[in-house]
């Protein structure tokens, strides 16, 4: 990308990240500018591509989903084919919130969010163990959260 981050974004985007709801001139007021500069600075920073999407991040025990599993998973080959389909296949499973590629002992690392365990058997069941080129599987299932959170500390970029 060519455009660089200055001080001004990067607070932008810190507020941002902890209420995407601000208003422009909220934000404008917190940081001692007047509304259009700072609308045209997060207009840049969407196109850019700093600003991916504005979410509302749900409570997941309140809509039922009380499981949190993260699953680490080996693949029988190492092709492009293979890593293709098996990250087509992933994104066809609402349950998969997250899919990694990564070094070490597995191929992928998954954050699966279900219901229950039950939820999370039928998963494995009739969804994972049926993909062809699957290997070997190793679930962590969670037991508490001790930290999650999506925002990005922008004083170490």
């Amino acid at each position: 990308m060519s455009y660089a981050l200055d001080k001004i974004d990067t607070q932008i985007l810190s507020i941002l990240q902890k209420d995407s709801n601000r208003t422009t001139k909220s934000i404008a007021e917190e940081l001692g500018m007047t509304t259009s500069p700072v609308f045209e600075r997060i207009k840049k920073l969407e196109k850019e591509g700093y600003i991916k999407k504005y979410v509302a991040v749900l409570d997941n025990k309140k809509i039922g989903l009380k499981l949190t599993v993260f699953i680490g998973i080996t693949l029988q080959g190492h092709t492009r084919s293979y890593l293709e389909k098996f990250v087509t296949e992933i994104n066809n499973f609402p349950e998969v919130v997250e899919c990694h590629r990564v070094s070490g002992n597995y191929d992928y690392l998954l954050k699966l969010i279900v219901e229950d365990i039950e939820a999370y058997e039928t998963f494995i069941i009739s969804k994972l163990t049926l993909l062809p080129y699957l290997g070997n599987v190793q679930s962590l299932i969670t037991l508490s959260t001790g930290k999650e959170t999506n925002e990005i500390d922008l004083s170490r970029v």
